[in-house]
């Protein structure tokens, strides 16, 4: 074993061509996302950990769907890119709905743990409630109000902002994160590159998807103002 983000893929490590996005190791460093966050629940009370289980779930859920539809087609689907081009051709799936939805909830722990690294005396929950209000929380709110679809999205919003209330203390996840079940925890600066590299891997993935999106019409990652 080996301090976590030496065990998960870094976003920063997530090939980019001139085809797009590599999907296999794009959902691997996703994977990765998961189990950041169960690392985080950990170290939340019980109510808290149950809490934050259905963004968890969300995010897993989505992982699945892009998977799959790779597993279906995987030379139609080698970049995140030509997955969805694929799919709008021959009319059938979810992933492309599916991968919107989870790089949204990547841009939301990015933009969050990006708050956090810019500011050391930030708390966790500051920082998740700014990284929610730059990503999520514009498209949670901006759904009709009075509209099934806007029903669904302020549940949604409730859901990201009952788990962030519940964060753990900075300090104890930064501790969690540098931790070395084998040996000596890594120093701050170790996890301070590895993390800024994570950070701006996603946010480099996160930005070229959301033009890509919004340029084929497929969606948005971000809410367009």
């Amino acid at each position: 074993m080996a301090p976590f983000l030496e065990t998960v893929k870094s976003f920063k490590d997530v090939p980019i061509t001139d085809d797009g996005v590599n999907t296999v190791a794009f959902l691997e460093a996703g994977d990765g996302v998961v189990r950041m966050l169960k690392e985080l629940t950990g170290l939340m009370s019980s109510v808290g950990s149950k809490a934050f289980s259905p963004v968890i779930n969300d995010i897993q859920g989505n992982i699945t769907k892009v998977r799959e539809r790779y597993n279906a087609a995987p030379s139609q689907s080698a970049t995140l890119e030509q997955l969805v081009i694929n799919e709008n051709n021959n009319k059938v799936g979810s992933a492309t709905e599916g991968q919107m939805w989870l790089l949204r909830s990547l841009a939301f722990t990015g933009k969050s743990l990006q708050y956090a690294q810019a500011d050391p005396s930030v708390d966790l929950k500051v920082a998740f409630t700014k990284g929610y209000d730059v990503t999520l929380g514009p498209i949670h709110r901006g759904a009709g109000f009075f509209s099934v679809q806007g029903a669904i999205m302020k549940a949604a919003g409730l859901m990201f902002n009952t788990a962030i209330g519940y964060c753990p203390p900075r300090k104890s996840f930064y501790e969690k994160l540098a931790a070395n079940p084998n040996g000596e925890p890594c120093s701050q600066e170790i996890l301070d590159k590895q993390l800024n590299d994570w950070i701006t891997g996603l946010d480099t993935i996160i930005t070229r998807m959301d033009k890509f999106y919004t340029k084929g019409k497929h969606g948005e990652i971000y809410k367009s103002a």
